[in-house]
This record gives structure tokens, C-alpha cells and sequence, in this order.
């Protein structure tokens, strides 16, 4: 927007300009040229009056000459001729005595009005000497055409200093203007993008910019503090009827562990599948507040050695992985990478997927982690060769309660889709070559000289999607 408006103010500035100080400045040049030329004829009139004087009156020839003299010494050059286009008297310079000067005497003593030429930087003008049909001589005035040059060079350099001054100040004017427009505008789209992220407490500036901007950044902060109210309000509801119902559930499993302990037969059995579903409620009411905690955190990216943490992970999981007869590996071409992760982010994401890989490879199946350089992000992928899932599942496998294939809550994906992309990565699923599924994680890197700011989170429970 910045461009658009300097341009579009400079273009018709330009336009402008040009439309009023070219055609002022043509008509100025063609003013001083004629002022030029009618100075020069009257100091050529005066001459040809006193040399007509001693040419039709045979008077003595002082005043001619002493019109000569000063016309000399004002730098024009002189001649004054009889009417046979003799040459009578003249000045020192003989600028005015040449074959053009000759020409407009003829012309001149014909009785016509001649075209003064320009002879080598100087201007001719040719004037009778007496009557204009019948003169007794004539006289040829050159001056020099440099201080005509120089003022019609003024001319044109103060009509281009007005120009570029003119442009100079549209284009402060035009940045000083976009500027005035956009950057509160910017700033909008900044608060706005920065709100779609998750920052809910994001508020926009409104005393900038003009008056509907301004209002705009005011109905934008209304519908910002509306959102956060009712986002809060919905993750507290979550979050309290998860809280309250964890008490309850821990009765009723106790009370069921009682009654199961004498029971025999069907009721027994009855009584177990109710045991398992209510350690599925329970998993579910962990899970829900599992969510609740993950979409309130708003991290500070702390500098993660992806190579570490993925070596921890896989060390702590590695007991589990080979109680159930499944190879556990991590792999990597570029080991020394680092992420840009809220504290202890990794290691949950780490966590939920290698959970949900290990639950869903069959026994001799292998889980494998491993991380590179991608662009501008770090991936990490998790991928096993396990049953994988379909492109229906695949499809809504981030979404809380999304999976229908899911062996557990359905909550563990949408975690780790939330923990992503809350520090600016991406996930995806895709299937793994020769059968199972495969997490791609982009992760943000660390950018070198960043401050590293400090922060920490709370570890959120490991739930299983497949």
C-alpha cells in the first residue's frame, strides 16, 4: 500500500508539474527572446536615427560616432551604410560588416523588413536609416546571444529546481501519508495474525492512523476480548468438569474393585467390563484436561537439541518397546539441530507418538525416529510399519475425538497437532513405503544470535490415538 500511494501521488504530481512549468517556461524563454530582440532593435534605431542625420542631412558624423563608441563599449558591434551598401562607418568589431549583415542591408534598402540571422553566438538586427521605402542607409547591430542564453538557462533551471522540489516534496509527502495509512494497518494485520495464533491478550493499537483505521483497530480489540472470553470460558468449563469428574470416577472404580473381588461367573465378568469402561472414562477425563492445559499454553521458545531429546525419548521408551518385541530406533544424516520450542514441548510430542506407535506395531514391527534439515524448518519424523490408518482417519486424525480408529481417548494427536503448531510448526500424516504410518513434523529452528528466553511448562499425560 506504501508503493501504491507514493506512486499514484508521484505519477500525478509529475503530471502535474509537467503541464505548468514546461509550457510556463516556454512562454518565459519566448518572452525574453522577444524582449532580447526588441532591445536590440532600439539601440539599432537610435543609431540608424543619428546616422540618418549625416546621411540625408549631410550634418557632421559626431553623434553617429558617438553612438558607435557607446554601443562599442557596451559589447555590441556596429555598421552603418550608405545607400549604396558601402560601408560608412562602423565599430572596432567587424562581427556586423560580414555577408549575412550584407544580405539584410540589401533587403533592407529594398524596402523589406528582414529575418535577423544568428551569426556565430551573435544576433543581427537590421534597421533603415530614414524612410522605410526610401532609406539613405542602413545600420547592422550584432549582439552577442550569451546573456540570452544565460537567462533562458536560468529560466529552465529554476523551472527544474521548482520541478524536482515539487517532486521532492509529493514523494515526503506520499511516504509521510502511506506511512500514516498503512503502518496501522500493518500493525492490524500483525495483532490479527498474532491473535489466529493463539495469543488471545493481543490488542491492537487505536490511536494511530486515520479515523476509520482507528475504528477498525477499536471493533477489532471488541471482537478480540469477546474471543478470549469465550475461549477462556470454554477451556474452564473443560477443564472444571474434567477436574470434578476424576473424584467420582475414583470412587466408582474402587467400588467396583470391592464387588469384583467376590464375584464369580457372569457377574464377574459384567463387572470387569464395566472396570474397563470406566478406566476408558477415566483415560478420556485425563485426556480432556490434557487439552485443556495444552491450549492454554502460550510458550517461549526456548533453543531444543532435537538430537537429544530424541535420544532421551527413545532410551526411556525402550524397555517398553522391547517388552512388546517392537525395535525402537532413532536415525539422523545431521545430528546438531536445534528447534525453537516451548520447554518441555518435544519431549510430550515425542512421547504421545511413540506411544501411539508402540500400541499399534505388532510384535517384530519397528518404530523409527529420525530428523533433518528441511528448508527453513527442522522435520522430525516418527514412522512405523505398523497397520497405518485410512485416508478417512488420516483426514481427522488432528481433531479431538476425530479418529474413529483410535484404540484410546482420540485426544493424543490433537495434542501434539496443538503443541505443533502453538510454536509456529506444521504436522501431517502420511503412509509409511511398504505399509504403517508416518508423523511429519516441521519445527521452527533456532535462529543463531536469538535470545534465549526461559519458561517452563507442565507435563501433559501421554495419550494413545492407535
Amino acid at each position: 500500500m506504501t508503493r501504491r500511494i507514493m506512486w499514484t501521488l508521484l505519477v500525478l504530481t509529475s503530471v502535474l508539474l509537467v503541464l505548468a512549468v514546461v509550457p510556463l517556461a516556454v512562454s518565459m524563454t519566448a518572452r525574453e527572446r522577444v524582449a532580447y530582440r526588441d532591445s536590440q532593435r532600439a539601440a539599432t534605431r537610435v543609431i540608424a536615427a543619428a546616422a540618418e542625420e549625416h546621411l540625408s542631412d549631410n550634418k557632421p558624423p559626431t553623434v553617429m560616432r558617438q553612438e558607435l563608441d557607446s554601443a562599442a563599449r557596451a559589447g555590441d558591434c556596429a555598421a552603418v551604410y550608405d545607400a549604396s551598401g558601402r560601408v560608412v562607418a562602423g565599430t572596432p568589431c567587424a562581427a556586423a560588416q560580414g555577408e549575412e549583415a550584407q544580405e539584410l542591408v540589401e533587403e533592407v534598402l529594398d524596402g523589406d523588413e528582414p529575418e535577423p540571422p544568428e551569426n556565430e553566438g551573435r544576433l543581427l538586427a537590421a534597421e533603415p536609416a530614414g524612410e522605410v521605402r526610401r532609406p539613405a542607409g542602413a545600420v547592422v547591430l550584432a549582439r552577442s546571444a550569451g546573456p540570452l542564453e544565460s537567462r533562458i538557462a536560468a529560466i529552465w533551471g529554476w523551472s527544474a529546481a521548482i520541478g524536482v522540489a515539487g517532486l521532492a516534496a509529493s514523494v515526503l509527502l506520499s511516504v509521510r501519508l502511506a506511512r500514516w495509512v498503512s503502518r496501522p494497518l500493518s500493525t492490524l494485520d500483525a495483532s490479527a495474525r498474532r491473535l489466529g495464533e493463539g495469543v488471545l491478550d493481543e490488542r491492537a493499537d487505536v490511536g494511530a492512523g486515520p479515523p476509520e483505521v482507528r475504528r477498525l483497530a477499536a471493533t477489532f480489540n471488541t471482537m478480540a476480548a469477546r474471543t478470549e472470553a469465550l475461549v477462556h470460558g470454554h477451556r474452564a468449563v473443560i477443564a472444571d468438569v474434567s477436574h470434578q469428574l476424576r473424584t467420582p470416577l475414583a470412587a466408582l472404580r474402587l467400588r467396583l474393585d470391592v464387588l469384583a473381588t467376590g464375584a464369580e461367573g457372569d457377574t464377574a465378568a459384567e463387572l470387569g467390563a464395566a472396570q474397563e469402561e470406566i478406566a476408558r472414562l477415566s483415560r478420556l477425563v485425563d485426556g480432556l484436561l490434557a487439552v485443556a492445559r495444552a491450549e492454554q499454553t502460550t510458550p517461549r521458545p526456548t533453543a531444543v537439541r532435537v538430537d537429544e531429546v530424541v535420544a532421551e525419548r527413545v532410551a526411556a521408551w525402550a524397555p517398553v518397546a522391547e517388552e512388546r518385541g517392537i525395535r525402537l530406533t532413532a536415525v539422523s544424516e545431521e545430528p546438531a539441530l536445534t528447534v525453537a520450542l516451548g520447554a518441555g514441548h518435544l519431549e510430550q510430542i515425542l512421547d504421545n507418538l511413540i506411544a501411539n506407535a508402540v500400541d499399534a506395531v505388532p510384535t517384530g514391527g519397528s518404530v523409527t525416529l529420525d530428523h533433518r534439515a528441511a528448508g527453513d524448518s527442522v522435520r522430525v519424523c516418527v514412522r512405523d510399519d505398523g497397520p497405518g490408518m485410512t485416508d478417512e482417519a488420516m483426514a481427522v486424525a488432528f481433531r479431538r475425538f476425530g479418529n474413529p480408529e483410535a484404540r484410546g481417548t482420540g485426544l493424543g494427536l490433537a495434542i501434539v497437532h496443538r503443541l505443533v503448531t502453538v510454536n509456529r510448526g506444521t504436522a501431517r500424516l502420511e503412509d509409511t513405503p511398504g505399509g504403517g504410518l508416518t508423523v511429519v513434523l516441521d519445527l521452527p529452528p533456532w535462529r543463531e544470535g536469538g535470545r534465549e528466553r526461559g519458561g517452563t511448562s507442565r507435563s501433559l499425560p501421554v495419550l494413545k490415538e492407535t
